[in-house]
């Protein structure tokens, strides 16, 4: 009996090596793609990928890469990007536990929701969100549903109540909406009540607007204190991230020392155009792409971790 089980671990070993290096070599070929032309034996591909069990769910997953990789391509082409994005890995089964950041605290905060600029990761992945809501490019939705670029919107009411049509089009391609308050003003500087009212009225602003209500909470300017914590969680706030890089159309802007990027950063933009930047939404992306994938990082998405 010791002897079968033996042999069966040891087969489960050399399989679970079999598919790991498939799947490596799946996604060098498939970040290294240049066009949407199927691939040799992709017929063979999608046969392995109907199996069941780990290794069909792997080569189904090493099937959508590839396929994700190559329509990005043609993509990153279009619309002018000097590299083809990478490929994020899968998301992981159970999400990392979030903790406040050191020198982020507030006292007695520990039972609140916590605040962080970077989420627990070792792969090198980056998490891309967007504030505020003033500027509502077309080609932005475009841009980013044909490179398959995941973000998130931290939204303030004041800005998008002229175009609420605008953000849905944005939830239906898969983007998650979250809560930037109603007026987006300096919350140190108000009242528990008066923070309440900015965060609990966002949030049940977007819930009946979107369907959904919001689990992350950025404050104006990244500015906090207890109170707004507090208040935050009162209406089902559960993480709040803020950020450790900000992309522009010119430049990038480090919150580290090392005016770098690190495994798990959140990189902050907003929705702004030429009016108030020297370039478009689109050329944002076009440089913060360049800075993640010269790099050699992909982007995720920032709710399959938080």
């Amino acid at each position: 009996m010791q002897l079968v089980r033996q042999n069966e671990k040891n087969r489960a070993r050399r399989s679970r090596a079999v598919l790991a290096v498939l799947l490596v070599a799946a996604l060098g070929s498939a970040c290294a793609a240049e066009s949407p032309k199927p691939a040799a034996g992709a017929n063979a591909a999608r046969g392995k990928a109907k199996r069941t069990g780990p290794a069909g769910a792997l080569s189904a997953y090493v099937e959508k890469v590839k396929r994700t990789q190559a329509e990005r391509a043609a993509a990153a082409k279009k619309w002018g990007l000097a590299n083809i994005p990478l490929a994020a890995p899968q998301p992981p089964a159970t999400k990392p536990e979030i903790t406040t950041r050191k020198g982020f605290e507030v006292e007695d905060g520990e039972s609140l929701p916590p605040v962080f600029t970077t989420v627990p990761v070792k792969e090198k992945i980056v998490f891309l969100t967007i504030d505020d809501g003033a500027e509502k490019d077309p080609a932005l939705l475009q841009m980013m549903s044909e490179l398959q670029i995941p973000y998130s919107a931290f939204l303030s009411d004041y800005v998008i109540n002229d175009n609420y049509g605008y953000f849905e089009q944005m939830q239906d391609r898969g983007v998650s909406l979250h809560n930037h308050t109603l007026n987006h003003r300096y919350m140190p500087g108000l009242s528990y009540d008066e923070q309440e009212h900015e965060i609990c009225d966002q949030q049940a602003k977007l819930e009946k607007r979107y369907g959904k209500r919001p689990s992350l909470f950025r404050p104006p300017y990244g500015n906090y204190n207890k109170n707004t914590l507090r208040a935050a969680q009162s209406c089902g706030v559960k993480a709040v991230p803020l950020w450790a890089a900000e992309a522009f159309p010119d430049h990038m802007e480090w919150r580290e020392w090392d005016q770098d990027l690190h495994p798990g950063d959140i990189i902050l933009t907003h929705f702004r155009g030429s009016e108030d930047w020297e370039g478009t939404m689109p050329d944002m992306i076009r440089r913060v792409m360049k800075t993640v994938t010269d790099r050699g990082y992909a982007v995720a998405k920032l709710e399959d971790y938080v």
